[in-house]
């Protein structure tokens, strides 16, 4: 899908508004579309909320796990990140005048409880081990971009244009995340563990 401009976007969303106007409905029901969105847009800020903090107790289990010393430390630097993130999310909601409340994200729970299985599935000490928590860490980052890039496109679409600055801080700091995981699985721990037998 071609990426459109926020003029364009605006433009977009000024004649949806002015199509309702002709199609016999009031602005009020244009607002009420409007707000329609935005609660969708805060409930989608409450799941994410809530899986940052859930990476927050789970990024120090995938660091403790880990062999490879690179592996670490980009667990331990996520886990800084993600911290911000946090905080990040909690500015967001303070800008829109809302409590910052987390609602489960059943994809995160899902996500991080599959990476707590990888753990109890492979050998302490393994390089393999260090494969499996380098893609449960992938599965993670790759929800959390997805999320971030729809989030940031809807907060542009409803003015909220100092929210989509803060999410996109996050947004490049989980793409530099996940990039990290890329380079430490290409330079050795994915050919390390080809080597290792049963």
């Amino acid at each position: 899908m071609p990426n459109l401009t926020t003029a364009t976007k605006r433009k977009a969303v000024k004649k949806s508004i002015t199509g309702a106007k002709a199609n016999g409905r009031t602005n009020a029901d244009a607002r009420a579309q409007h707000s329609k969105l935005e609660k969708f847009f805060v409930d989608e800020l409450k799941d994410i909320y809530w899986a940052e903090q859930k990476l927050v107790k789970t990024l120090p289990k995938l660091q403790k796990a880990a062999t490879s010393d690179d592996l670490k430390t980009a667990f331990g630097s996520h886990l800084e990140e993600t911290k911000t993130h946090v905080q990040r999310l909690e500015k967001a909601f303070k800008l829109l005048g809302q409590k910052a409340v987390a609602k489960k994200c059943d994809a995160m729970a899902g996500i991080t409880e599959e990476g707590s299985s990888v753990i109890e599935d492979t050998d302490k000490g393994s390089s393999t081990r260090d494969v499996a928590l380098v893609l449960a860490g992938q599965k993670a980052e790759h929800y959390e971009i997805a999320t971030y890039g729809g989030l940031i496109q809807i907060a542009q679409t409803l003015g909220h244009q100092d929210v989509a600055g803060l999410l996109e801080e996050t947004l490049e700091e989980e793409k530099e995340a996940d990039k990290k995981l890329t380079e430490i699985a290409e330079n050795g721990i994915n050919f390390e563990a080809s080597e290792e037998s049963e």
